[in-house]
C-alpha cells in the first residue's frame, strides 16, 4: 500500500455546500436571535456570494500535475469522476465489526428487512459460514470445504459479485429521489445527492474490481437482472415512503458486508484461500485505490471492507437526521477512517458539530469569511 492518502487534512473539499453551510454557522453562532440548528440550509433563493456553481464540480483532491500532452500512454485509466476514500495501511486495518442497537419501531423495521435480505442474499449466493469443528487443526483444507465449514475461491467470489451487484442500488435510488425532490421544490438539496451518488459508484468499482477475477456466467447474471429488478423498485417505493428507515436499512446492510470482507480477510491471511495469496491487485485496484506497485489482492479487500465501513457510518448517520431541512454532515468533508471504522454513526448532535467544524476548516483555508 502507499502512504500517500495522508494529504486529507480536508480530503476532497466540496465547494458547492459553502454557502448553505455558512448561513447554517452564521444563524447557529448569531446572538441576537434565538439558536438556530446548525444542520440547517437555504433555500435555492438565497443569495450566495460564490455566484453561480456553488453546488458544482468536486475540487479535485491532488494537485495537478506539470501540464504534458495527453497520448495513449499517459491518459488517466479508469471511468471514475467522483470523490472516494483513499487510505493508509493503518486505517486499512482499523475497522470493527459493529452493530447499532435497534432502538425505535423504525430501526426495528428496518434491521429485520436486513434479516430478510440477507437470508435470501445467503441462499442466492451460496454462502456459508459455519463454525471451525474442534477438531479443524487435524482437517485438511479439502475435508474442510466438503463438510461446508469453508468456502473456495470460486465461492466467495460468487457472493461478493452477487453482494456488489446489489449494493449499488441504494445510493443510487436515494440520489435520484432526492434529484427530483430538490427540482419538485425549486430547494436546495443539502449536499445529499453528491454522497449518496459517489456511493453507488464505489460499490460499481468494487464490482468492476471483483470482475477481473471472473466473469460471471449468464445463470448467475439472470439471477442479478432479477434480484435487482425487485430490490430497485422496492428500495424506490420505501425510499419514498420513510427515507430515514432506508438509510438506516443500508447502514445495517453494510454492517453485514463489513462482516463477510472480515472473514474473507482472516480466511485469506490463515492460508484458507492459497489460490489469492500471491495474486496481485487488478489494475483497476491500483489506478482506483491508489496502491502501490507490488499491492496483493488481500490489499483489495482491506480497501473494499474500509469503503463498506464508511458506507456504513455515513448511512446511519444519515438516517439519525431530518431528511428534509438538515445539511448532509459528509458534504465538504468525511471523518478519518479510524474513526469510522471504530464508531458506527454521529448522532444529530454530533453531525451539527462537524458540520460547524468542516465550516470553521474551510473559512481558515481561504482566510477569510464566506459571506451569504
Amino acid at each position: 500500500m502507499v502512504p500517500g492518502a495522508a494529504a486529507r487534512a480536508l480530503p476532497i473539499h466540496r465547494a458547492f455546500l459553502a454557502p448553505c453551510l455558512a448561513a447554517a454557522t452564521k444563524r447557529s453562532l448569531s446572538t441576537s436571535g434565538p439558536r438556530m440548528n446548525i444542520l440547517k440550509g437555504q433555500k435555492t433563493d438565497e443569495k450566495s456570494s460564490l455566484g453561480p456553481g456553488a453546488e458544482g464540480l468536486h475540487i479535485k483532491d491532488l494537485p495537478p500535475k506539470a501540464s504534458v500532452p495527453v497520448t495513449t500512454d499517459n491518459a488517466i485509466k479508469g471511468d471514475w469522476v467522483l470523490f472516494h476514500p483513499v487510505y493508509t495501511p493503518e486505517e486499512l486495518r482499523s475497522v470493527e465489526v459493529l452493530f447499532r442497537e435497534s432502538k425505535t419501531f423504525s430501526d426495528k423495521v428496518a434491521h429485520s428487512f436486513v434479516k430478510i435480505a440477507r437470508w435470501a442474499f445467503d441462499i442466492a449466493s451460496g454462502y456459508k459460514h459455519k463454525p471451525l469443528p474442534p477438531n479443524a487443526s487435524e482437517m485438511s483444507l479439502e475435508e474442510l470445504r466438503k463438510g461446508g465449514y469453508l468456502m473456495d475461491e470460486t465461492q466467495w467470489l460468487r457472493r461478493i459479485l452477487f453482494l456488489e451487484s446489489i449494493a449499488a442500488v441504494p445510493g443510487m435510488v436515494a440520489a435520484a429521489l432526492r434529484h427530483l425532490r430538490s427540482l419538485r421544490l425549486m430547494r436546495r438539496d443539502h449536499g445529499w445527492i453528491h454522497t449518496l451518488l459517489e456511493e453507488a459508484e464505489n460499490e460499481r468499482m468494487h464490482l468492476m474490481t471483483f470482475m477481473t477475477l471472473k466473469n460471471p456466467s449468464l445463470l448467475f447474471r439472470a439471477m442479478v437482472l432479477g434480484a435487482q429488478g425487485v430490490f430497485y423498485n422496492a428500495f424506490f417505493l420505501c425510499y419514498m415512503i420513510s427515507p430515514s428507515t432506508c438509510h438506516r436499512f443500508v447502514g445495517h446492510l453494510e454492517e453485514e458486508a463489513v462482516v463477510t470482507y472480515t472473514r474473507c480477510i482472516q480466511e485469506i491471511e490463515a492460508g484458507r484461500l492459497p489460490a489469492w495469496t500471491d495474486v496481485p491487485a487488478p489494475a483497476i485496484a491500483k489506478d482506483y485505490w491508489r496502491l502501490g506497485d507490488d499491492a496483493k489482492f488481500l490489499d483489495v479487500v482491506y480497501a473494499v471492507r474500509s469503503d463498506e465501513s464508511t458506507h456504513r457510518f455515513v448511512n446511519h448517520s444519515l438516517a439519525s437526521l431530518k431528511y428534509e431541512t438538515d445539511v448532509n454532515p459528509f458534504a465538504l468533508r468525511e471523518p478519518d477512517m479510524t474513526t469510522k471504522g471504530s464508531r458506527i454513526c454521529f448522532e444529530r448532535d454530533e453531525a451539527a458539530k462537524f458540520v460547524d467544524e468542516s465550516h470553521r476548516l474551510m473559512q481558515s483555508k481561504t482566510d477569510k469569511p464566506v459571506e451569504v
